[in-house]
């Protein structure tokens, strides 16, 4: 221990924890106080006007136009609680349930294209909506409890990495700071008390080289929860027994929690205490490890990880015009995960720049969402064109765009391809929606599980 009291006399206090494995239990079972009433969705309609019923009558194309835009809407916020590929096994028991009540789960109908007939031959509507996210909870509630688990996210116990350190802070501070495993330990007890199993630290940064490199499939950390605190040495000698005592102060801390897949600071907070001093260094190390600990408690990580979305920055780099960039921000709008998108910046054949805000992930990094529920089902509708991720740093990947050998086979592919949602639709929605035999080859080539049960239903 003399090592340690050594150190603390003059040192800087700092602790890192990281937070990986993330998991709680279902958001349908509880309210978490910082999770919004109301979430806005961006959404698109889809109907095929070959239908019999629309050609004579034009008015129920433009209702049921309307009506399917609005199920699409609550179809992803009902994507905050339910995985992509969970919703798409159970879609008539979500659309019984769930999905056949917007009147219920829609507060307002913020704004609406006007229908449009696409080169696809698809007649089209977005729509931007205010949806009652606590709503559509409650109506996933209703359901039976075994088809309830079977729904939910499957979100584990949260492991959390703990790493105790002092800095010389009467040095430079470039030095080398050294462990310290009695605050460690008390940080780590503190975690453990929510349920949390813990690591160390090495191993943290050891599995963030292996999964950086592509060595292994396990997760890396979620969150980062980083702070300091100073010590200064205060001595005095009792006048009676010339005795000279020597106490530890406190005289400031930081603490800051990171969230690793987005880059967010998603808490920060600065402290000046007053009268705390210690006259044994142990006791010192364990009221910090505590002291720091009592800045998180369960209540704010499962805030957190109720969120229904974070927002990104989707980069695409080799876009070649403006209007396929438009292009490829209406492909973001319909796409299941996708809450909303915002065409921030373009440049020609250079960085264009997208702003989504997405539903899902949970315990998984934007990559890994990115590569599974938007690259894959862009890749399926174009024929040619392909779309790769290059790079991910923190919320922001940067994707490479291949626009073809031929000028304008990437726009064409676009505009004449059904939706990419559809690459990811239940049989059951391509049965209702599409009834030409054109269209519905399109997408069987798009997805041919989907595209070929669909075609033989309707055979």
């Amino acid at each position: 221990m003399s090592r340690h009291r050594a150190i603390l006399t003059n040192f800087t206090l700092i602790f890192l924890a990281i937070f990986a494995g993330l998991a709680f239990n279902s958001p349908l079972l509880a309210k978490s106080p910082g999770q919004a009433e109301t979430i806005i969705v961006t959404a698109e309609g889809l109907v095929d006007p070959n239908a019999d019923a629309y050609k004579k009558d034009k008015g129920l194309m433009i209702d049921d136009l309307r009506r399917d835009a609005q199920r699409q809407a609550i179809e992803k916020a009902v994507g905050v609680y339910v995985e992509s590929s969970t919703l798409v096994e159970n879609y008539l028991l979500i659309e019984d349930k769930v999905l056949s009540r917007s009147k219920g789960l829609i507060k307002h109908i913020l704004d609406q294209s006007s229908p449009r007939l696409g080169e696809d031959g698809l007649m089209h509507m977005q729509i931007k909506a205010e949806v009652f996210i606590a709503e559509v909870k409650t109506a996933l509630q209703s359901l039976s409890r075994e088809s309830r688990l079977s729904l939910i996210k499957a979100q584990g116990n949260p492991t959390i990495s703990v790493a105790v350190v002092v800095r010389d802070a009467a040095r430079d501070s470039d030095a080398v700071p050294e462990n310290s495993s009695i605050a460690d330990n008390i940080l780590k007890e503190h975690f453990v008390d929510f349920g949390y199993r813990v690591w160390s630290e090495e191993y943290a940064k050891l599995l963030q080289r292996d999964v950086g490199a592509g060595q292994t499939g396990r997760k890396v950390a979620d969150f980062s929860v980083i702070g300091e605190a100073k010590f200064k040495q205060s001595s005095i000698t009792l006048q009676a027994s010339g005795i000279r005592v020597t106490k530890h102060v406190l005289t400031s801390w930081t603490v800051k929690c990171i969230n690793n897949h987005t880059g967010e600071e998603i808490y920060f907070n600065n402290k000046v205490p007053k009268n705390k001093s210690w006259n044994d260094e142990d006791q010192a190390l364990e009221d910090i490890g505590r002291l720091i600990g009592q800045e998180f408690s369960k209540d704010f990580f499962e805030s957190q990880l109720m969120k229904p979305s974070q927002t990104y920055q989707i980069q695409l780099t080799g876009l070649p015009d403006y209007d396929t960039a438009l292009l490829f921000k209406d492909e973001f709008v319909g796409l299941r995960n996708i809450l909303n998108a915002e065409l921030l910046n373009f440049e020609m054949n250079g960085l264009s720049v997208f702003e989504v805000e997405c539903t899902g992930g949970s315990g998984r990094s934007f990559a890994q969402v990115l590569n599974s529920t938007i690259l894959k089902p862009l890749n399926d509708k174009l024929d040619g064109p392909s779309m790769q991720l290059v790079s991910q740093h923190g919320n922001v990947v940067v994707v490479a765009v291949d626009p073809g050998p031929q000028p304008g086979q990437l726009q064409q592919a676009i505009r004449q391809s059904p939706p990419a949602s559809l690459a990811t639709a239940s049989p059951e929605r391509i049965d209702k929606l599409i009834t030409d035999g054109e269209i519905l080859d399109k997408v069987a080539r798009m997805n041919p599980g989907l595209g070929k049960g669909s075609k033989e239903n309707e055979q």
